[in-house]
C-alpha cells in the first residue's frame, strides 16, 4: 500500500468519527453533514452507507435524515461495563478486603495481560503498593489464570504457548502443565498462586460474570504466604465466591 493510499484510509477514518460526532448533537442529512464537514455530498453519502452497513447510524424514512444507531449503543455498552464493574466492585472489594484483612483486586484482561481496575486494602494488609492500572501476568497470577480459565480453547493454547516468563521456581511455564491446570480451574470455580509471580505472597481469585454469563473479569484476594496460608484459601473460596455472584448480578448475570 502507498503513502497517499494510507493517508486517504486515515482521512476516511477521520470524516467518519467526524460524521458520528455530528450526529451525536442530532439528526442531520446529506448536504448538511457535507456542509458541516466541507466535503462532496458524494462523499458523505458513501461514509454514511458504510456507517449505516455497520448499524452505526440509521436513516429516519426513507428519505429522511441521518441518526446515531443503535450499534453505537452496544459499543458504548463495553465501555459502560467495565466503568460499571470498576464502580460497582469498589464496596464490593472493599467489604471483601475488611473481612480478610488482605488486599482484594479486581482485574480484566487485555491484550494478553491482566489490568487491575480495583483496589481494596483491609487493615492487615502489609503492602502499600497501588496495583490499580497495573498489568500482570495471566500465567503467573490468580486472578490471570482465571480470565485464561475461560477464553475459549483456542486463544488459551495461542497464549500459553508463547514464551512464558518464570518469576520464581513456582511459576507454571510449560503450556500442557498450565493447560491442565487451567482445566482444573474452570472445573473447581477458583484459582489460587502460591509464589508464582513473587516470593512470599499467595493469592486467590475467583470469576466475575457479565450479563450473558461470560466471565468478564476476576476477583483476587492477596497476603503474605505466612498468613493466606493454604489452608485458609479454601476457607475464603466461598465467601469470595459469594461476593463475587452478588456482583456478577449486579452486572445483570443470574445464575439458572
Amino acid at each position: 500500500m502507498s503513502n497517499s493510499d494510507s493517508a486517504a484510509q486515515v482521512q476516511s477514518v477521520d470524516r467518519a468519527i467526524s460524521v458520528l460526532e455530528l450526529l451525536a448533537q442530532g439528526e442531520a442529512g446529506i448536504t448538511e453533514i457535507a456542509g458541516e464537514l466541507g466535503v462532496h455530498k458524494s462523499t458523505v453519502s458513501r461514509l454514511v452507507s458504510v456507517l449505516e452497513a455497520r448499524g452505526l447510524v440509521e436513516q429516519l424514512g426513507e428519505r429522511g435524515k441521518y441518526a446515531i444507531g443503535f450499534g453505537v449503543v452496544r459499543l458504548a455498552g463495553a465501555a459502560t461495563g467495565r466503568m460499571d464493574l470498576t464502580k460497582l466492585g469498589q464496596p464490593v472489594c472493599q467489604t471483601l478486603a475488611d473481612s480478610f484483612g488482605e488486599t482484594v483486586n479486581i482485574a480484566v484482561h487485555d491484550a494478553g495481560v491482566a489490568i487491575n481496575i480495583t483496589q481494596a486494602r483491609g487493615s492487615a494488609a502489609v503492602s502499600a503498593v497501588n496495583w490499580i492500572g497495573q498489568r500482570t501476568p495471566l500465567h503467573a497470577t490468580s486472578s490471570g489464570k482465571i480470565l485464561l480459565a475461560h477464553l475459549d480453547l483456542d486463544e488459551r493454547k495461542r497464549l500459553v504457548s508463547l514464551p512464558l516468563d518464570s518469576y520464581t521456581e513456582n511459576t507454571v511455564v510449560d503450556a500442557e502443565t498450565l493447560l491442565a491446570e487451567l482445566e482444573q480451574v474452570a472445573a473447581q470455580g477458583f484459582a489460587a498462586c502460591f509464589e508464582e509471580l513473587e516470593l512470599g505472597l499467595h493469592a486467590v481469585a475467583v470469576p466475575v460474570r457479565g450479563h450473558r454469563g461470560e466471565v468478564v473479569a476476576a476477583m483476587s484476594a492477596s497476603g503474605p504466604s505466612y498468613r493466606l496460608s493454604r489452608e485458609r484459601v479454601e476457607q475464603i473460596v466461598p465467601t469470595m465466591s459469594s461476593a463475587a455472584a452478588d456482583l456478577s448480578a449486579q452486572l445483570g448475570y443470574f445464575a439458572g
